[in-house]
């Protein structure tokens, strides 16, 4: 198996379907990833199943309690063997990137914490070395979404887990910039027709002008993008 995944949360029945569907769902099948999702509640001490208290201070909502958090990671560390990297989603961590999810795709095991409320207790972070991360700067009531998009970003990079992984290489942000457009039958459509250079069959053709199109799409949507750009940044 190459990645093992768990995934603490306080909706597993939210998530769990998506997990189990297409590309997730075949790569378990395969062996290549095992996923597993545990209901935060489940390590709780008290009769009432206590997940959240008041934040010590004073302020609006609800935060996470550090022992359930604590307990899970423990408990998971225990049954696997292993020393998972810890992963809490967050509006407060660092952007969710291509570049990340390549990172990921080479743990042995992550293990994501989705938060909810006003957040989680800052000693579960500083106990378990947890790494923040978001994937947007929005604000969403809890991390399950947040998690699914890194999970499959991450397990649609390993060896085996597409059919066809060549398409990777068309992916946006595969290369730097955007993907190129792209088109399929019927040739025409409301009046509009693919690109004759797409149907040419030539190659190399084909190559150059999706290579332009790209540079042009990207330098008209997302510029910050383009090379040139990011030297200038720098």
């Amino acid at each position: 198996m190459k990645l093992r995944i768990d995934v603490v949360t306080l909706f597993p029945q939210a998530i769990e379907p998506y997990l189990n569907a297409s590309i997730l769902g075949k790569a378990q099948e395969k062996g290549i990833v095992k996923i597993k999702v545990h209901n935060l509640r489940s390590f709780t001490l008290d009769r009432y199943k206590t997940v959240d208290d008041y934040p010590f201070g004073g302020g609006p909502g609800m935060v996470l309690k550090p022992e359930p958090l604590w307990r899970a990671v423990k408990f998971i560390e225990s049954y696997t063997v292993s020393t998972p990297r810890v992963i809490l989603t967050s509006p407060q961590g660092s952007l969710f990137s291509q570049e990340k999810a390549r990172e990921l795709a080479q743990e042995e095991h992550l293990l994501f914490l989705c938060g909810r409320y006003q957040g989680v207790d800052e000693r579960v972070i500083t106990l378990t070395g947890a790494e923040e991360i978001s994937i947007g700067d929005y604000i969403l009531s809890g991390g399950e979404l947040a998690a699914l998009v890194m999970i499959e970003a991450t397990v649609r990079l390993i060896p085996g887990v597409l059919g066809d992984e060549e398409s990777i290489k068309a992916d946006s942000f595969y290369k730097e910039g955007l993907g190129p457009p792209q088109f399929t039958r019927p040739r025409v459509f409301q009046g509009l027709e693919v690109p004759e250079v797409l149907l040419s069959g030539n190659h190399a053709l084909i190559e150059e002008w999706r290579k332009k199109k790209a540079e042009e799409k990207t330098a008209r949507i997302r510029p910050e993008l383009l090379p040139v750009a990011k030297d200038k940044k720098e």
